[in-house]
């Protein structure tokens, strides 16, 4: 979604289309410029994504920006191409320099990555702005329906693979450091552990995990002082959205956010990074010691210093 305001600020009398999957489409009607999102439910199977591939042929888009570059939208080009009047342009996987990076530790990607700026550079071709654009979204719910707190930080303790997971004492220990904080926890419907967080302190600590969709989840990180986070999509969502923000980033490769409004902890060890998103063994004999180093100490000394009243 960070390539929506920089096109539209690009191309203002265009129209903007969104192709994604259905469970996603709610998540992208919160940018004020989609005019349409096209969903497809992945249960359909290969003849279900023909069907819909030859549907959006019938739109005839000026331009088509394949930004996921995976088996999906590569059969949705093969099939949008042939006779085609459009501009195809497409985000490289860059496998090779991924192969040198895992397997041979040699590391030839920016240094950081930052995703938001990877996603604009196939388009600077078309004079595309290559600064991601803060996004104001397109919702209006009533916040005090989930959330009891004038002032609030998010904590985001979860993630789709434990290498990625700061230690769960440690997000225990964070709430115990900042007795004047209210905190909204984060995760799925599959973190239970987010209860024992908020059992630190029920006054002042509350769990939504596994209660809101994707697009409630994004409205309430808008309404945040501050998101405290791993490399999850909590913490990309607040880089987008221009919320202030602690990442911290342990053993995964891609997932420095791009934004001024977020702080990165991290260590600098000759094994990071060791994984594209969290998936396989950590190589360091101290476990997970990339995230074990960042202490609840110092999160909570920045979180001091940016969870501040936003004007």
């Amino acid at each position: 979604m960070s390539v929506l305001s920089p096109l539209d600020e690009r191309f203002p009398n265009s129209e903007l289309y969104f192709v994604t999957k259905e469970e996603f489409s709610s998540l992208v009607l919160l940018h004020p410029k989609v005019k349409k999102v096209f969903s497809f439910n992945k249960q359909e199977g290969i003849f279900g994504l023909i069907r819909f591939a030859l549907a959006l042929r019938k739109e005839k888009f000026d331009i088509v920006y394949d930004a996921h570059s995976n088996v999906r939208s590569g059969i949705l080009r093969l099939i949008l191409k042939p006779f085609s009047r459009s501009l195809f342009f497409q985000r490289p996987k860059e496998r090779i320099k991924r192969i040198l990076l895992f397997w041979f530790r040699v590391n030839k990607f920016p240094k950081p990555f930052r995703g938001m700026k990877s996603y604009l550079s196939p388009l600077k071709c078309l004079d595309v702005a290559q600064k991601p654009i803060s996004l104001s979204i397109n919702a209006s719910f009533d916040l005090k329906k989930w959330v009891p707190f004038d002032k609030f930080i998010i904590l985001a303790p979860s993630a789709a693979w434990e290498l990625k997971r700061w230690p769960l004492e440690y997000w225990k220990n964070l709430i115990e450091l900042c007795p004047m904080e209210k905190f909204v926890i984060l995760g799925g419907p599959n973190d239970a552990f987010c209860m024992d967080l908020q059992n630190i302190d029920p006054s002042r600590c509350l769990s939504l995990a596994g209660s809101l969709s994707f697009m409630e989840s994004t409205y309430i990180v808008s309404k945040a002082d501050l998101v405290i986070s791993g490399d999850t999509g909590i913490i990309h969502v607040a880089d987008l959205l221009g919320i202030k923000g602690i990442a911290l980033i342990g053993p995964s490769a891609f997932g420095h956010p791009t934004g001024e409004y977020i702080k990165v902890l991290e260590r600098s060890l000759e094994c990071r990074p060791c994984t594209k998103d969290g998936r396989g063994k950590c190589t360091n004999p101290e476990f997970k010691k990339c995230l074990v180093d960042i202490k609840p100490k110092e999160v909570a000394y920045l979180a001091s210093s940016l969870a501040t009243k936003r004007s």
